[in-house]
């Protein structure tokens, strides 16, 4: 069985430059102007938008984890 792979954004890391809204707006939204990742959508890491924003996130906050 695969086990999907979880999305996360680094608080610490994130300056809201709003790639990830950008790229996967299901799945990341602004939060008092920092991206989250939308409840309930946490598993979305094997979406290759999210993948996408991972790569292009200027701060490397979006974490990829199996």
């Amino acid at each position: 069985m695969k086990v999907s792979t979880k999305v996360s954004i680094d608080p610490s890391l994130c300056y809201g430059s709003g790639e990830c809204v950008h790229r996967a707006p299901s799945v990341f939204e602004f939060v008092d102007e920092y991206g989250v990742v939308r409840a309930g959508r946490a598993d979305s890491g094997d979406d290759p938008r999210v993948q996408e924003a991972a790569e292009k996130c200027p701060s490397q906050a979006i974490l990829l984890t199996e």
